[in-house]
């Protein structure tokens, strides 16, 4: 089985506990709010959150919005997903459902996310990613309303110093995410912050590998610096 779906099936408890230490410093939520031009809050609009996991989206604005849907197709992860909705008495739905084939109406959703997930689909599926995940945008504008908002959030390397996209396929996806459907990228650091130099390490291999633990050592970092790319597109 795949890495990253292995993960997302049997370890999404392990997951969710290695996240819960990102974005120390709070810069995803805010350039989110920037990409709704909303300044403190999305209350009263309808978000839709695609690939949503273990719930870091939802967890993020919870109870802000008028209506919160979470998507995944991985069981495990909506089971993580209950447990986090459950410890803060959110209240967002949750639905299994593949990120290509969305059941959902036409024009239900004022914001569109789709966050660390749709990359994987330019891996999965290396003969015809453009065609895979092209229908996943296509989705996700189907089903944003005209003054909608769309917005895919990809990494832009963990363990880097400087932001950049860490394998080519990746880098090709985002050059076709910029070219091809006009998404806009804006940059922010959402480095990892743990207690001590093992921590960071015990929480973090099992889904990054033995040499971004080394590269921890090496560099003595508690804190794991990482990049991430927002990428919007309005409808």
């Amino acid at each position: 089985m795949d890495h990253f779906k292995n993960i997302y099936t049997h370890h999404a408890d392990k997951y969710h506990v290695a996240i819960a230490a990102e974005d120390v410093d709070g810069h995803l939520k805010a350039a989110l709010r920037r990409c709704l031009g909303v300044a403190a809050s999305p209350r009263g609009k309808r978000i839709l959150d695609l690939g949503t996991g273990s719930g870091r989206l939802p967890l993020l604005f919870a109870n802000e919005s008028a209506r919160m849907i979470g998507l995944d197709l991985h069981w495990g992860m909506l089971k993580q997903n209950q447990i986090e909705r459950k410890n803060i008495n959110g209240n967002w739905e949750l639905v299994n459902g593949d990120m290509r084939c969305l059941p959902f109406p036409s024009a239900s959703a004022e914001v569109v996310t789709a966050g660390w997930a749709i990359g994987h689909l330019r891996k999965w599926y290396e003969e015809n990613w453009q065609i895979e995940i092209g229908k996943v945008i296509n989705e996700m504008i189907r089903v944003a309303t005209g003054d909608g908002v769309v917005i895919i959030i990809e990494t832009l390397g963990t363990g880097s110093l400087t932001p950049a996209p860490p394998a080519p396929h990746l880098a090709d996806y985002y050059a076709w995410l910029e070219g091809e459907w006009g998404f806009e990228r804006k940059t922010i650091s959402t480095d990892y912050q743990f207690a001590s130099v093992d921590e960071a390490i015990e929480k973090t291999e099992f889904f990054f590998g033995a040499e971004m633990s080394e590269k921890i050592r090496q560099n003595n970092w508690s804190r794991l610096p990482e990049w991430t790319g927002v990428w919007v597109k309005k409808t």
